[in-house]
């Protein structure tokens, strides 16, 4: 029981500070840049931090920081429907066969997974993600 307060009090902490990370200044003509950085729905922001966190030692404010920093300079590089394209390419590249095929060779799929990567790497340096 108190593992499940646990968890729901450290998901909100990660959602406040994703939601407030990500938040811009408010503008009269909103510019490109700003409206493909919000773009990328909460819970996808949400979902991405919690993973980041949980490959980086856990949840403390400096992990927390990064990984919520992390996924907005992807979101400066790359859109939404990108970012989604790739990581899919990414997760279903393992699927044996003709079948995973489809996911691992198209160029396409190489030009995006290989933009995801170099965009995490980038933004793991502005973060300072350890």
């Amino acid at each position: 029981m108190i593992n499940q307060y646990k968890l729901f009090f450290l998901s909100a902490i990660v959602l406040a500070v994703t939601v407030g990370c990500a938040a811009t200044t408010v503008q009269e003509k909103p510019t490109e840049s700003s409206s493909q950085l919000n773009s990328y729905p909460t819970r996808d922001r949400v979902e991405y931090v919690l993973n980041c966190i949980a490959e980086h030692g856990g949840l403390n404010y400096i992990s927390q920081y990064a990984c919520g920093c992390k996924i907005d300079k992807i979101a400066e590089q790359m859109s939404f429907e990108e970012f989604d394209t790739a990581k899919t390419f990414s997760n279903l590249r393992g699927v044996a066969g003709e079948s995973g095929a489809a996911f691992r060779d198209p160029k396409q799929s190489k030009d995006l997974k290989k933009r995801l990567k170099e965009a995490e790497a980038s933004a793991e340096k502005s973060c300072f993600v350890k």
